[in-house]
């Protein structure tokens, strides 16, 4: 009896100190994420404004793929890996990918040229859909982010923090789904624990994707830290229509309930119905035309052999994860004023990182 206890406290303890990776945001593990992500950059004159990384250090940093997206692979002593994505840059291509914010579905293929197939699964719901032109850079980046995952996995690492700020955020959301859809499907080991941090991240997705985001990363492996001065957390725009409502909903039979009225309240029924339809679907109509096809022929221009998926007939974007709110007060808004000129006033790291100390340890 003895013996059999003694082996199951070594087997508890062995499990304890294998898992390194903690559920729960950390605001030292925020602070020291975002000195990481100061680096990823690959801009000097930015990130020597920053302290180094304490605890990580990198060990390989991308080239320029895909929309002008970087990553790069940062290590710890204790067997902690960082992948770190790039936000958005100043060239033109790195915009397209945040202007080509059509939606299609969360699971399906990416046809992408000299006939590669970036096949994916984010989401299991058919209802669920995603950003475009961020899924897109997901598709470059996972091509290079997968591999390396495996070759560190071979070397114990079973712990992986995926981090971004501003469009690195947004891509960290997809490619963390994306590497849970991995072990879904048995393409990685199971028994690796991936912890996110999306930083002043726009909206990836729609409901249905945030639902299943929110179910793979319960439990505090997710977090989505905005200032709540920052526009871009709140972007891309979204227009929601009926048919962004789950199955069973009250507006499904609405035309045949207003059929079924006498006159003349049917058709005052009908055509407050209508004007009240009709404007969220055509304008959805409209930013599937700018922000799908059109931009999706500049795509073409910059990525060449790249075909354009079949778009998911919805804008409807919302607020994704477990979000951790950095609130201005007086203090900041004197150092940091509402400045029409400077729009990313509110953006950057320094605000974050500022806010981050006010924050109750």
């Amino acid at each position: 009896m003895k013996y059999l206890i003694l082996m199951l406290l070594l087997k508890i303890s062995c499990a304890t100190f294998s898992q390194v990776l903690q559920p729960g945001f950390s605001k030292e593990e925020y602070r020291e994420l975002m000195y990481v992500s100061t680096r990823t950059t690959a801009s000097p004159d930015y990130y020597n404004k920053f302290p180094e990384p304490a605890d990580f250090k990198m060990v390989y940093q991308s080239q320029p793929i895909g929309l002008d997206n970087l990553w790069d692979f940062w290590v710890s002593e204790d067997k902690r890996a960082v992948i770190s994505i790039r936000g958005t840059t100043s060239k033109s291509e790195s915009w397209l990918a945040n202007f080509y914010a059509a939606m299609v579905p969360a699971k399906g293929k990416l046809q992408l040229p000299e006939n590669k197939v970036f096949t994916y699964e984010l989401a299991r719901s058919p209802d669920a859909a995603v950003h475009v032109g961020w899924l897109l850079s997901t598709a470059y980046l996972s091509e290079e982010i997968v591999p390396r995952i495996k070759e560190y996995y071979a070397q114990g690492f079973k712990d992986i923090i995926i981090t971004g700020h501003s469009q690195g955020g947004a891509i960290s959301f997809l490619l963390t789904a994306h590497l849970y859809g991995l072990q879904r499907n048995n393409e990685l080991p199971t028994d690796i624990r991936f912890k996110t941090y999306c930083s002043a991240a726009p909206k990836p997705g729609n409901l249905h994707f945030a639902y299943e985001y929110e179910a793979m990363t319960y439990g505090g492996w997710a977090f989505n830290v905005v200032n709540a001065a920052d526009w871009v957390p709140e972007t891309p725009m979204s227009i929601q229509t009926l048919h962004d409502f789950s199955e069973v909903n009250p507006f499904v039979n609405a035309k045949n309930a207003i059929k079924q009225q006498k006159f003349p309240k049917n058709m005052i029924l009908r055509h407050v119905y209508n004007q009240l339809e009709k404007p969220t679907r055509k304008a959805q109509r409209k930013y599937e035309r700018y922000l799908g096809k059109m931009t999706s022929k500049m795509i073409g221009e910059t990525i060449k052999g790249y075909v354009t998926p079949e778009f998911y007939k919805s804008n409807h974007y919302v607020r994704t994860g477990n979000t951790i709110v950095l609130l201005p007060d007086e203090e900041y808004y004197k150092k940091y004023p509402n400045d029409p000129a400077r729009i990313f006033i509110h953006h950057p790291h320094p605000p974050y990182l500022e806010l981050l100390e006010k924050l109750p340890d």
